[in-house]
């Protein structure tokens, strides 16, 4: 039987917390695979992208993630697909699962403890948003769940969304992305844009950029010089140098400083000094499809969530 988990069934088994855990554990474990995953891109004859990210794969879990996504940014929502949760020990297809839910929590969430671990602690803290969706939604609600901020600025291209999210996260909307980056000592980009929005002279010491928007050819959030002159974090060198943020920026994988993994293995001691700007900067990993999806398919086993189907009836 496989397991059919729509959004709402996906907002019912999972919380913040567990999934950061779960996504923290994973950045530890995760480059001990021998399979590396694997993220697939091609244009389409229509005005979107189609992706895929193969194989899922934890140490520990009996099972592995392959996820299908449409990307048409005019659309609403923007990306839509379907997650593939497979047996390890014969392939049964055990759930399918929405993929924007899961992509949305992993990305947002994965950022946040980048973010966290990166940015200069303090109570005092103003946390900037540029690009108001749902990857920004779960960014802020995990950083907070991370750490104390005292204030939130944000700036989106349609000021109505800008102001739902301000008055949601008790902040307050601004006219464009570098008065965001002057104002906050965090800045979190989630974009789609293609030009870069920020640049060095946007940035002052000590500040840290979190950019999701980089994860495929052609997109580009931060400059070239913002990026050089930062302690650079991603998730994977050679992706972000193939299709990330270093691609975009024309920086080869040297160029970064370090991975998240490393970070969290005390293989690199991240920021050393409070008055360099940092940046984390990254693509997206098959794994983290499987650490979530591993967690909700658990849970809804134990709370009945979804609908069970037999695809070979």
């Amino acid at each position: 039987m496989t397991r059919i988990l729509t959004r709402s069934d996906l907002l019912a088994a999972l919380d913040p917390e567990s999934c950061a855990a779960a996504l923290r554990d994973g950045f530890r474990r995760a480059d001990s695979v021998a399979v590396p995953g694997q993220r697939i891109r091609t244009d389409l004859p229509f005005p979107g992208t189609a992706t895929a990210l193969i194989p899922g794969l934890l140490p520990g879990i009996d099972a592995y993630t392959v996820k299908v996504n449409a990307k048409f940014p005019g659309a609403s929502p923007a990306l839509r697909g379907v997650i593939c949760l497979h047996s390890a020990r014969d392939g049964e297809l055990l759930g399918l699962l929405d993929s924007a839910t899961i992509t949305a929590w992993r990305t947002g969430l994965a950022a946040a403890l980048g973010t966290h671990l990166l940015a200069v602690p303090s109570d005092g803290t103003v946390v900037g948003v540029i690009g108001a969706g749902a990857q920004a939604e779960l960014m802020v609600r995990g950083l907070r769940s991370l750490r104390p901020f005292a204030g939130l600025v944000v700036y989106d291209t349609d000021p109505d969304r800008a102001a739902t999210f301000a008055s949601a996260h008790g902040g307050r909307a601004l006219a464009s992305a570098p008065e965001v980056a002057a104002a906050a000592d965090i800045v979190l980009l989630a974009t789609w844009s293609r030009t870069p929005l920020l640049g060095l002279a946007d940035a002052r010491p000590g500040q840290h950029f979190t950019t999701l928007g980089a994860d495929e050819p052609g997109k580009q959030e931060l400059a070239a010089d913002l990026l050089a002159s930062s302690l650079l974090v991603v998730d994977n060198r050679e992706l972000a140098a193939s299709m990330g943020a270093l691609a975009a920026a024309g920086l080869p994988a040297t160029a970064a400083d370090a991975t998240l993994g490393e970070i969290l293995r005390a293989e690199h001691p991240g920021r050393t000094d409070a008055s360099s700007a940092t940046v984390y900067a990254p693509v997206g990993l098959p794994w983290q499809d499987l650490a979530l999806s591993w967690l909700a398919y658990r849970q809804a086993e134990e709370q009945g969530l979804g609908t069970e189907i037999d695809l070979l009836a």
